[in-house]
């Protein structure tokens, strides 16, 4: 379950990517083009970037490629255990932080619009609360087992 979850967060954050480098072009070739640049296109690129960014973060944490001192891991070895287990807590930390003041700014910012969109600013954050959720989801197993999910486990000797 957990790997189909990083999987669509992973695609949505690459269509993200991609349509907002559509927009991205488009507020170009209107601003050099048409001398005419779309008052929609920045505020909808920015509100992208949060998404997928977020998105993306979460998926990092499940696959592994969230910023972490690896190589420090490898020349330790089992020994690095207890650092990859306060890692993992402080990612979890971290995401039960971005739910909470995530959902709290989500609800403050709900009467406000965006001008250039007509649509709720909470739109725009709703991702840090989902995102610290799954952060925090996916950082259990590595605090539980002081591995990463691609980590193979040791061995075990038959007589």
């Amino acid at each position: 379950m957990a790997a189909t979850i990083s999987r669509w967060l992973i695609g949505f954050g690459t269509l993200g990517l991609l349509i907002m480098t559509a927009i991205v072009g488009w507020q170009v070739f209107g601003r050099f083009i048409l001398d005419s640049s779309p008052s929609w296109t920045e505020q909808a690129s920015l509100i992208l970037m949060i998404w997928y960014v977020m998105f993306a973060s979460a998926a990092g944490v499940y696959e592994g490629f969230h910023i972490r001192i690896a190589l420090l891991e490898e020349k330790l070895g089992d020994r690095a255990r207890p650092l990859t287990r306060l890692v993992a807590l402080v990612i979890a930390l971290i995401g039960i932080a971005l739910l909470i003041y995530g959902a709290q700014l989500c609800w403050i910012v709900r009467g406000n619009t965006v001008p250039s969109l007509g649509f709720s600013r909470a739109v725009a954050y709703v991702p840090l609360p989902i995102s610290g959720l799954l952060m925090a989801v996916f950082a259990l197993p590595q605090i539980l087992t002081g591995r990463h999910r691609d980590e193979p486990r040791a061995e075990v000797e038959t007589l």
